[in-house]
Order: structure tokens, then C-alpha cells, then sequence
């Protein structure tokens, strides 16, 4: 099994013993489409799951009063990637990181470093000789070949940073 964190526990909710979760994920409602869920190796059923503002309330199998349920604060939630069906052009971030870059003239920029969430779109951080800032979208990033690792970028002038050198191994 290759579990993926998923979101954490911040609190509980209501008399039904239920759970708080602040999915990290591009949408609230990323949690509501999985029938099991982990917790601290643990699998645990899920009963019922609803969005609530920015999180989801889980009522998981097994936790049935609110002393059980409190137990679980500020635990990650992990689900299993094998179940987890993304769209095309999404990707989970840990795939993303330590990619080599290539720019459209086949030279190597460096490694995707970071993944910065920003309000607009995610800023891809490259390190390599230099440091780049790339926006994630259509008109920058022209293919992301998972299966060889490589990211291949259009940047413009401008997405160069002062920074640079190889990121640290820390």
C-alpha cells in the first residue's frame, strides 16, 4: 500500500463523535470520495464525510464518543494513492519535487525544488545553477513526464531569480 498524507485533524465536531480535517488538497471535498482512510497506520472505515467551510467532518468507523474522537487531534490523514484518480495536467506535489527541469532548448535547468501555493497558481521553484520561479500553467510548462522525471519548461526573461546554486541536501 503507498499511503499519501491527506490532510490533518484539527478538532472535533458534535455529539456524533465526528472529526475535523483540513485537507491538503485543491479541493475541500477531495476527502468525501474515499471509503477508508489511515490514521497513525490505522485503517478506519468511513461512515459518513461532509464539507463543513474549508474542511471535512469524518465519522469514522470505531470512534463513537467524543473523548475517542479527541484522541485523534492534530493526527495526519492518509489516504491510499492507489485509489486517488487525478485529473489531467494535476499532480501530487511529492512527484513533482526533485524533477529535472529542461528548458525548450534541451539545456538543464536544475531540479524542482519546491512547490509554492500561491493564490493565483502554483510557483514551481527551480535550483539548479540558478534559481527559477515558474508559474504551473499551460503556457510555461509544456510537458510533465512522470515516468523519467522531467519537467519540460518554456521560461521567459524575468522567472530568473538572484539565488542560485544546488540545493541543499538538508
Amino acid at each position: 500500500m503507498n499511503l499519501i498524507e491527506a490532510g490533518k485533524i484539527v478538532n472535533t465536531h458534535s455529539v456524533y463523535s465526528e472529526v475535523k480535517v483540513q485537507p491538503w488538497s485543491d479541493t475541500v471535498d477531495f476527502l468525501c470520495d474515499f471509503d477508508v482512510v489511515y490514521i497513525n497506520n490505522l485503517a478506519y472505515n468511513i461512515e459518513k464525510a461532509r464539507v463543513h467551510k474549508t474542511c471535512v467532518l469524518l465519522k469514522l468507523e470505531g470512534i463513537n464518543n467524543i473523548n475517542e474522537a479527541e484522541k485523534l487531534r492534530n493526527k495526519c490523514v492518509f489516504v491510499d494513492r492507489d485509489e486517488v484518480e487525478l485529473s489531467e495536467g494535476s499532480y501530487f506535489i511529492r512527484d513533482l519535487e526533485g524533477m529535472t527541469v529542461v528548458d525548450r532548448d534541451g539545456e538543464t535547468l536544475g531540479k524542482l525544488f519546491e512547490v509554492l501555493s500561491l493564490p493565483a497558481n502554483d510557483v514551481y521553484v527551480v535550483r539548479g545553477n540558478e534559481e527559477y520561479m515558474i508559474p504551473a500553467v499551460g503556457e510555461f510548462i509544456r510537458e510533465v513526464d512522470l515516468d523519467n522525471k522531467i519537467m519540460y519548461v518554456s521560461p521567459i526573461p524575468g522567472m530568473k531569480t538572484e539565488k542560485g546554486g544546488e540545493p541543499d541536501e538538508n
